[in-house]
């Protein structure tokens, strides 16, 4: 998998976590420790695409 197509790949996950994130915000039962660790796993793939686009170049 070359660099860019990875970076595709992690971008749309980090659009579907953002998706997700908000469904369970929007709830009115929603979880607080769920709502960590959607937050901590978007986080994560914010961090590596960052890494990644800077190796890129």
């Amino acid at each position: 998998m070359t660099i860019q197509a990875h970076i595709a790949s992690l971008e749309k996950k980090h659009g579907a976590l953002e998706e997700e994130l908000q469904s369970v915000l929007a709830s009115p039962s929603s979880d607080d420790t769920e709502i960590a660790r959607l937050k901590r796993r978007k986080l994560r793939l914010k961090d590596e695409l960052e890494r990644l686009k800077k190796t890129k170049h």
